[in-house]
């Protein structure tokens, strides 16, 4: 079962990214996804599905979104990871 979200905007937003309405609306969806991946909510296979992205295509396309497909848990295990680099 899917839920849906609706999300008023107006349309002067999606004109002044240069986007249609179905392009922005896509937008707005990888970023929430790309955002909640970010935060360690989601995991990039089940964000990867919701957009109809393989695994790796996802996690490639966090560098537009300036985002590390690397997420650390913790401040102690990016040093660890450093130190063991």
């Amino acid at each position: 079962m899917a839920a849906t979200i609706e999300i008023s905007y107006p349309e002067s937003l999606a004109l002044s990214l240069k986007m249609g309405s179905k392009e922005f609306e896509k937008e707005i969806k990888t970023l929430s996804l790309v955002k909640l991946y970010e935060l360690g909510k989601v995991s990039s296979g089940a964000a990867a599905g919701l957009l109809g992205l393989t695994r790796l295509e996802f996690l490639e396309s966090l560098a537009e979104y300036r985002v590390s497909f690397l997420q650390p848990e913790s401040d102690e295990d990016l040093v660890s990871d450093f130190s063991n680099a």
